[in-house]
């Protein structure tokens, strides 16, 4: 039952992210100065988005003679093309986001990852391009298009609760952020 809550309340927050989108608004950003991560998966979710649509007409096509089976799939893939844009919605609207007077760097991807790290806790900052990422106790990874461009070393652990609600402790963070050595520099001059 909570894995199906969990699952509707995601469905529920990429709509959510499609109407502050198509609206031209952003999630959370207001208290602090905003950095986006989405430039670099633009064209990759646009060609999902268009092998989708293709299907769904290539299927349109091959089931003309079977109404209902028809009608069923092309639900399924008009949800598709709809959940595919609402992802890249969602990376656009909820930008990582910086807030000086808060304290914290809050780090995130789709409606997946929202992490909140304190400036006090972060030990060292510094832009890092890496393109493989292999799992390790006490590091998290918010990759986008396979690369990360920051990380942060941290003085002590953050908690990172999971899609499906799993708690773990972080101690050194990668993201991906458009503009890393904006970011990189921001940190520097909020921590000092």
């Amino acid at each position: 039952m909570r894995v199906g809550w969990l699952l509707v309340r995601h469905e529920v927050w990429l709509l959510a992210s499609l109407a502050l989108w198509v609206a031209r608004r952003t999630h959370g950003a207001k208290s602090g100065r905003a950095f986006g991560y989405a430039s670099g998966q633009g064209a990759m979710m646009a060609g999902f988005a268009f092998v989708c649509l293709v299907e769904t007409v290539a299927l349109s096509v091959l089931l003309r003679d079977w109404p209902a089976v028809h009608a069923a799939f092309l639900f399924l893939d008009v949800y598709t093309i709809v959940f595919v844009v609402a992802l890249h919605a969602s990376s656009v609207v909820r930008p990582h986001v910086l807030d000086v007077d808060g304290g914290s760097l809050r780090i995130r991807r789709y409606v997946h990852v929202d992490l909140y790290v304190p400036l006090e806790r972060i030990a060292s900052v510094r832009r890092e391009l890496r393109m493989t990422h292999k799992r390790a106790d006490g590091e998290l990874n918010v990759e986008v298009g396979s690369q990360t461009t920051v990380t942060l070393e941290l003085t002590e652990p953050v908690t990172h609760v999971t899609f499906l609600g799993r708690r773990r402790q972080v101690r050194l963070v990668r993201f991906h952020a458009d503009d890393p050595d904006g970011l990189v520099r921001a940190l520097g001059r909020a921590r000092v």
